[in-house]
């Protein structure tokens, strides 16, 4: 199993794994992973563990089979429940690149407020490019953007435009992937080009960079204060085991002040 997930999320792009990839593992875990001892906090679907998940080793107990969420998606889930008024009232939100697993939840609570936007993925209703997004000034209170910075030519510029569109007080939630060893300083080079060397350096052949401790100076030259929490530290060693999460996990939330 941890060898045909590893090759479909390698080789099949991630635009027909979303809309297909769902049915398969649903049936999968039918057969296989029927029990109690994990949760998935977005679908309340429960297994006897979560499927792993990962490029080139892939990780246990990592991707929910019914919904698609990931440990990354459960953790934003919960804190988005914990830490803000995301779920007690109805949002201007602007969600880029949007996750299968919260599509029709957040739908649901926050109706035509709910906006999904890529460049290319089939689930987003507005076509967008993150560095000129097509939104007035201050049009929203809150942004998702998930594992989508590392991707895209520049950062701070995409960044600036997330804090151009957030209302004054608005927050954006704003992950990205870190490779150890963790670097102090982000690493870039766009003259490596060929995709197994990229995903050498960079994690994974479509990443443009390889971010560092510096993550949250970046946020900061976009006008964003940035505020690392650790959320997930602070929650009993039973809640995490319960809900697959990764202990160390820091969430990057962005403020407009």
């Amino acid at each position: 199993m941890k060898k045909i997930i590893s090759w479909l999320i390698r080789f099949v792009p991630r635009k027909y794994l979303q809309r297909v990839g769902g049915f398969g593992l649903k049936a999968v875990a039918t057969c296989f992973y029927r029990g109690s001892a994990v949760t998935c906090p977005v679908c309340e679907y429960s297994y006897r563990s979560f499927m792993p998940y990962g490029r080139i080793n892939p990780r246990p107990n990592a991707l929910c089979p019914n919904c698609l969420s990931l440990e990354r998606h459960r953790l934003i889930w919960l804190y988005l429940h914990e830490r803000t008024n995301f779920f007690q009232s109805k949002l201007h939100v602007l969600h880029i690149a949007p996750e299968a697993c919260f599509i029709k939840r957040l739908e649901k609570i926050h109706g035509d407020y709910y906006i999904t936007a890529d460049i290319e993925s089939p689930l987003a209703k507005v076509k967008m490019d993150i560095h000129e997004i097509p939104f007035t000034a201050n049009t929203f209170d809150a942004v998702l953007c998930n594992h989508v910075l590392e991707h895209v030519r520049d950062d701070i510029q995409a960044m600036s435009e997330i804090y151009r569109v957030l209302k004054p007080g608005g927050f954006a939630i704003l992950q990205v992937p870190f490779f150890n060893p963790i670097p102090e300083v982000t690493f870039e080079d766009n003259t490596i080009t060929d995709p197994r060397e990229r995903e050498k350096v960079f994690g994974q052949d479509d990443h443009v960079r390889k971010y560092g401790h510096d993550y949250p100076k970046r946020m900061e030259r976009a006008g964003l204060k940035a505020i690392e929490d650790n959320f997930v530290n602070d929650l009993l060693e039973e809640t995490r085991k319960k809900f697959g999460l990764v202990k160390g996990e820091t969430l990057y939330k962005g403020v407009k002040v």
